[in-house]
């Protein structure tokens, strides 16, 4: 049996993930932001997030429902935050989502409408996989990315924590990067890119 759902966040992030959930008949109990604001969805504001530590860990689940336009380090400060004490995030999938069986995918993923994940691919924890993203064979997707619409990543590609791929970038295959990058919209990344880096072009080039 499915557990309500408290949603972290009320950006456009956070109405694309609801009407997935609410199509998928789950309870949502309401969401939480710093200060009172409406839903597009009618949903409940329950106040800050500090309110989530009224519910026990056992009675609810939680959906990080902030995205992010570059590196930003507060999903990951959330995500971290209620993990160690004891709550759950619930992955979201659409169900025009592509998921070969043999992908492995962590706690809190986020699966958009289109997206295409291929054989043996690994999705760490906190992934956003956004709308129409292509995902190939044998990749690595570390925690707390954002592979933004329209994303190409070819097979065994590696990506590493906290790193935000812009919307349309095409990474061709075996390419590592680094930790908290940024590659920019529509770069096309033909080699390996360092640690807190960002690419843009196309060629890819660090700036």
């Amino acid at each position: 049996m499915n557990k309500p759902i408290i949603m972290i966040g009320n950006g456009g992030h956070a109405s694309v993930l609801t009407e997935m959930l609410l199509a998928q008949k789950e309870t949502i109990i309401g969401f939480t932001v710093p200060t009172a604001e409406e839903n597009a969805f009618g949903l409940t504001y329950l106040g800050s997030d500090e309110v989530i530590e009224k519910y026990s860990p056992s009675d609810i689940e939680l959906v990080l429902a902030i995205g992010t336009i570059k590196p930003s380090p507060l999903r990951e400060k959330i995500f971290t935050k209620f993990t160690q004490k004891k709550y759950r995030f619930k992955s979201v999938i659409h169900p025009s989502a592509i998921i070969a069986p043999s992908v492995q995918l962590g706690q809190g993923v986020q699966i958009m409408a289109g997206a295409i994940i291929q054989t043996n691919a690994k999705i760490a924890d906190n992934n956003i996989i956004n709308t129409g993203s292509l995902i190939d064979h044998d990749c690595r997707i570390e925690s707390h990315v954002h592979i933004a619409p329209g994303t190409k990543i070819s097979g065994n590609v590696h990506i590493r924590k906290g790193t935000h791929i812009g919307i349309g970038a095409t990474i061709l295959q075996g390419i590592e990067i680094g930790e908290s990058c940024l590659i920019g919209a529509g770069a096309v990344v033909l080699k390996n890119i360092a640690n807190h880096m960002k690419a843009i072009g196309v060629p890819a080039k660090e700036v």
